[in-house]
């Protein structure tokens, strides 16, 4: 048999450390008669937590693999062939490390053609191919599945999508042509476009199935990590799809009706092309480039397209927006939060078997969920009087009852997760918490009382937490008896959706608090990022004086478009203006005069006019109908200067603030290295990868050594 791999070898060889993950085959007969499946297991045997990739290497193997065995078929030996991952996985996509290491164009667009014969295979094989996805499936992960002829799914997959269009690139090896003709090109754009760019979301098992991304869900066993039931069972429906069982086929036949027609192709081209304005500003290649690939695809063959990806491919892997989402996604969000600058021993940590949240508002109902959900532990909830405390509870339990009436939980998930939250009026009920967290109004003294109080509750061993945003936690600490116990925990809203805790630390807090506070934001899915105790930490921090010095042009003058807009180049997720109503002009407020306090009036001046609109009880600069213009009754409040700045003179002075602001921060030492600044700011603000994090960026862009003398990355 002619080895159709050969001409890529030398691509191949360019990538001697790659983490090749082998293609395995066990021969399984089918029940029923069905005959002999080739089953194709993709295992980098590199230990349950390291995904697998898929780099030259691997797809010239998985490729020689699945031509040996459509030979086989052809020759009357095989029934089917079906691909499936080691547990926890079927591939986590392309090894960004590996294309990030290309030089030229030939070798990109040779990449990509690579990716389309192997995957093509799978397409094209003479008898039925299926994909079992038994867990997390990104990017060409995911196109693998598409390639083949049937799919499914596991209930308890995660990490599902298409997320090239937030990582430099595009859906490459057939998922921009493929995805469309099976679920529709409303839910194609979704997993190509929406999920991107809304911070990367990817879709679960169960959501697969929903949009038709599967032909079937499948329950595996009790243990995640056990896929062996959800194997064989793909493996008896397999045996049902290829002796033609007409229960399966009617019912394969109903999964996949979807919408294909003119009109949804219209309205997907469409709402795609709002998004990608929308969040990009047309300032980032590689969403448009998907869009322009997708529209394209409507009328184009499968080859047509193919050609027209690996164009693409070849070009964005040569960016400079790739470069930088290589460095920001995979040395800054990938490898520096797996090691935490100052953490200490994860042995010194103390297990936590119960949960206090002071207050029951908003805010403390979602870190009482998070909890629960995450810890699977009690959480009782306290606050002034028992109306609110009901409130509070009642809120949570309410948002269980949302999450299982999506499919999110089961039934029997939410009651159970439901008696975990309780709430009482009395703290006494803390006695025999190992964790409570104030989330109370952000006002030193009221947090002090609060902190003073529980003091007296809870045992020796039980850390106290706040999650203030912008407050000392060493003044917190100052009249405590036992101010080692106090450690900051500050969530990001929603709670539930950002991923970054700041972890501060205050000059007594203990090895043993910093160790069990770091544990709890892994068993909360959250990466922690290890703080010292400065006014309003980094993430507000730095956005404040990024505000504030908005706030201050247009206070001086600049028309408000010009000044809301000035930073569109960054392809920030929301303008200045609109982050502040988002945020709260109050609570901005509020922080900003924490920093003013710390700092001075140089860099973080208070506003007369948000002062103004505060008093006023004015809720945002713009208007609300989405006019984008300041209504009468706004401007009647607002005073205005006479030294107007351009859109250019004033992104420069942002870039120049930026620097300043981080440049100290480093100095006072707030956190150990520049990439920790990084991390903070793409998980907590959602800095966009594409411009590599905000201190690469400000190298970049020359800021760092018009104000410091030298750039943050040497």
């Amino acid at each position: 048999m002619t080895d159709r791999f050969a001409p890529y070898r030398d691509l191949a060889a360019l990538f001697p450390d790659e983490v090749i993950t082998q293609a395995e085959v066990t021969d399984v007969e089918l029940p029923g008669g069905a005959g002999t499946l080739a089953l194709v297991t993709l295992d980098n045997h590199a230990g349950p937590k390291r995904p697998t990739t898929l780099g030259p290497n691997t797809l010239i193997g998985l490729g020689r693999v699945l031509d040996a065995q459509a030979e086989r078929a052809r020759s009357g030996q095989l029934a089917g062939v079906a691909i499936t991952g080691k547990p926890g996985f079927l591939v986590a996509g392309a090894d960004l490390g590996s294309v990030s290491s290309l030089k030229e164009g030939a070798e990109g667009s040779l990449l990509a053609r690579l990716g389309h014969d192997v995957y093509n295979v799978l397409s094209d094989f003479p008898v039925p191919s299926f994909a079992f996805i038994n867990g997390l499936a990104l990017g060409g992960g995911l196109e693998i599945a598409l390639a083949t002829h049937y799919r499914t799914v596991s209930s308890r997959a995660k990490g599902l999508g298409l997320p090239e269009a937030h990582l430099g690139l595009v859906p490459g090896w057939g998922g921009v042509w493929k995805t469309p003709r099976i679920i529709g090109p409303r839910d194609a754009m979704t997993l190509m476009i929406k999920n991107p760019l809304a911070n990367n979301r990817t879709i679960d098992g169960r959501t697969a199935y929903s949009i038709g991304l599967a032909d079937a869900i499948l329950d595996p066993a009790q243990d995640p990590a056990d896929t062996g039931v959800f194997v064989q069972a793909s493996l008896d429906w397999a045996a049902r799809v290829i002796t033609g069982d007409t229960e399966t086929v009617s019912a394969l036949a109903t999964q996949r009706e979807r919408d294909t027609s003119e009109t949804a192709w219209d309205e997907a081209i469409a709402e795609g092309r709002a998004i990608v304005a929308a969040k990009t500003g047309g300032q980032v290649p590689a969403p448009t480039t998907v869009m322009d690939l997708f529209e394209a695809g409507r009328h184009r063959t499968r080859e047509e397209s193919a050609a027209a990806e690996c164009e693409a491919l070849a070009e964005l892997m040569l960016t400079h927006e790739f470069a930088n989402t290589v460095y920001a996604f995979l040395d800054v969000v990938q490898k520096r939060s797996k090691n935490p600058a100052g953490a200490p021993s994860a042995e010194l940590a103390r297990p936590v078997q119960k949960v206090g949240v002071v207050g029951a508002g908003l805010m403390a109902g979602q870190l009482a969920l998070v909890y629960a959900q995450k810890l699977t532990v009690p959480v009782v909830m306290t606050d002034i009087d028992q109306e609110r405390v009901d409130r509070g509870v009642g809120l949570v339990h309410a948002q269980v009852d949302r999450l299982a009436a999506k499919g999110r939980l089961s039934a029997e998930s939410g009651e159970q997760l439901k008696a975990l939250v309780t709430g009482s009026v009395s703290k006494d009920v803390y006695a025999d918490a190992d964790f409570v967290i104030e989330a109370v109004f952000e006002e030193m003294g009221v947090k002090k009382t609060v902190l003073a109080e529980l003091e007296q509750i809870v045992s020796p061993e039980c850390i106290l937490a706040t999650n203030t945003s912008s407050l000392s936690v060493t003044e917190m600490a100052s009249d405590l008896q036992h101010p080692e116990r106090l450690v900051g925990f500050h969530f990001f809203n929603p709670v539930a959706v950002m991923p970054l805790v700041e972890i501060v630390r205050g000059p007594s807090t203990m090895d043993e608090v910093l160790a069990t506070a770091f544990a709890v934001a892994a068993g909360l899915g959250k990466t922690a990022v290890l703080v010292q105790d400065a006014a309003a930490f980094v993430v507000n921090r730095i956005l404040l004086r990024m505000m504030g010095e908005v706030q201050h042009s247009f206070d001086s003058g600049t028309d408000a478009e010009v000044a809301d807009h000035a930073l569109d180049p960054m392809a920030l997720p929301m303008t200045p203006f609109t982050l502040l109503a988002m945020v709260g002009i109050p609570v901005a407020q509020h922080v900003t005069e924490s920093l003013n306090a710390a700092f001075g009036d140089e860099r973080f001046p208070v506003s007369a006019n948000l002062q103004r609109l505060i008093d006023a009880g004015i809720t945002s600069i713009w208007a609300q109908d989405g006019s984008r213009g300041i209504p009468a009754e706004t401007r009647a409040v607002l005073e205005s200067g006479n030294a107007p700045e351009t859109s250019e003179q004033l992104l420069v002075r942002v870039q120049d603030a930026l620097a300043q602001e981080i440049g100290l921060m480093l100095e006072e030492g707030v956190v150990a290295d520049a990439q920790d600044i990084d991390l903070c700011m793409i998980l907590g603000a959602g800095w966009p990868l594409h411009l590599g994090g905000i201190t690469p960026y400000l190298d970049q862009v020359g800021a760092s050594e018009r104000v410091n003398g030298r750039p943050f990355h040497g």
